[in-house]
């Protein structure tokens, strides 16, 4: 009994930094969401001006085209690299692409939004040797494309990192047996792998959708500020000298927050699912 009220003696200071960071805000983000600055009263007008606006409509879509095609791709190409990792056991080599995929996972915001600017901007040396030699003329780096080009990027690394851990579940010894029993290596991972991996790789897609649907640093950076998406309407609405509303920028988190809540509700539900028919 000592030793539990010393425990949570000890986990006293998170409790009182989670709530002055993160309850605290949310409640007052939540609370001021409800009064519209325009008509100077409380109600649901801040919601109604988002949801029929076709500006902020059209920053909802594009930031969740972004984030879905990011984070599917991202998840693809973690997946493969993930395996590949797994298969090289230990050694300096397989330690030396660890310690390269952690550093790399740190690298977004401003240094990533330079490095693409350097690499596929108007005048960048890949955009240059492709139009010189007619290649991907269509390609624009600040367009939807190109930015889901500039997400996926940091979204591999994340991926890698999450879902590498998910393939110790995986026996070398059924795979063995399958293929004793005359499976080859695809009904193998159709029937066994990917039935296995399937809680690590939705959950592995919502943080990459929640990673992608909250970046903002490389996005601004790269833009400065003029691509239409959730984050950069929030920022412009909380810091900007034209359209200042914190209040609308309030309304417009809730309901992001919404967003994310309905899509880790979904994933929940999908992992239960899976681990059902696992079974």
């Amino acid at each position: 009994m000592k030793g539990k009220g010393i425990a949570l003696l000890c986990l006293l200071p998170f409790v009182v930094f989670y709530l002055a960071f993160q309850i605290a805000p949310l409640v007052w983000i939540a609370i001021n969401s409800f009064y519209s600055e325009m008509n100077e009263a409380w109600g649901w007008g801040n919601y109604s001006d988002i949801l029929t606006s076709t500006f902020y409509q059209q920053a909802i879509r594009f930031s969740l085209d972004i984030s879905f095609w990011s984070s599917v791709y991202g998840l693809i190409i973690a997946l493969l690299g993930g395996y590949s990792l797994h298969q090289l056991g230990g050694g300096k080599l397989h330690r030396f692409f660890m310690s390269f995929t952690n550093m790399t996972s740190n690298f977004a915001g401003v240094p990533l939004a330079f490095a693409f600017v350097i690499l596929l901007g108007l005048n960048g040396c890949l955009t240059l040797l492709m139009r010189k030699y007619q290649l991907m003329e269509t390609f624009r780096l600040y367009s939807t494309d190109g930015l889901i080009v500039v997400y996926t990027w940091f979204q591999i690394p994340l991926g890698i990192l999450l879902l590498y851990p998910a393939f110790d579940g995986l026996k070398k010894d059924w795979q063995e047996s399958a293929a004793l029993l005359g499976a080859s290596r695809w009904r193998y991972w159709w029937h066994i792998g990917l039935p296995i991996l399937t809680p690590a790789l939705l959950g592995t897609f919502v943080i990459l959708l929640a990673n992608a649907l909250g970046a903002y640093a490389t996005i601004y950076a790269l833009t400065t500020g003029n691509f239409n998406v959730i984050p950069v309407r929030i920022a412009a609405l909380v810091s900007g000298d034209i359209s200042l509303d914190p209040n609308m920028g309030s309304a417009l988190a809730m309901l992001l927050v919404i967003l994310m809540s309905a899509i880790t509700v979904v994933h929940q539900w999908l992992v239960r699912r899976s681990y059902q028919n696992a079974r």
